[in-house]
């Protein structure tokens, strides 16, 4: 028991980790010929960074917001977790932390769904002959490993 608690943890803190590289990065979309990428905050061209150049900014913010709200929650049911951990009685399930982690979960698919449909499938932006970055595909990732963590939390009993 103690094993799994100690991989649940670990791999939390790994999907931690990969939401902050993958929500502050900047390489949702990278362009085939040049040196470009594109993010959520700015878009990269040969090392220099300027403002986005995206068409529908409304959307752009939305997924700003639900990848922000995807982390918080993540913190969230982290230190939940920990604090459940030393302080629940036995015998009781970690709802509290699986439905925060749960709640992060639908933050990411929401966020990175809008991203898929306004941005990542369209070649609308300044960059043509484009293909995935990688924070795009941590955040599908994330969006595994968060629902996984979350209904392990809801599963799993203080022994």
């Amino acid at each position: 028991m103690l094993v799994l608690l100690a991989g649940i943890f670990v791999v939390h803190i790994a999907t931690v980790i990969m939401l902050f590289v993958c929500t502050i990065s900047n390489v949702w979309v990278v362009s085939d010929g040049i040196n470009a990428s594109a993010g959520l905050w700015k878009n990269c061209t040969g090392g220099e960074c300027s403002s986005l150049l995206y068409r529908n900014q409304d959307a752009l913010k939305s997924v700003q917001a639900f990848m922000i709200l995807s982390i918080i929650f993540s913190v969230i049911s982290l230190v939940v977790f920990v604090f459940q951990l030393f302080t629940m009685e036995k015998g009781n399930r970690f709802f509290i932390s699986g439905a925060t982690m749960l709640a992060c979960w639908l933050c990411i698919l929401i966020g990175a769904s809008i991203y898929t449909d306004r941005y990542a499938k369209k070649n609308q932006n300044f960059l043509s002959g484009h293909h995935h970055g990688y924070c795009f595909i941590l955040a599908w990732i994330c969006f595994c490993f968060s629902f996984i963590i979350g209904v392990l939390y809801l599963v799993l009993r203080k022994k």
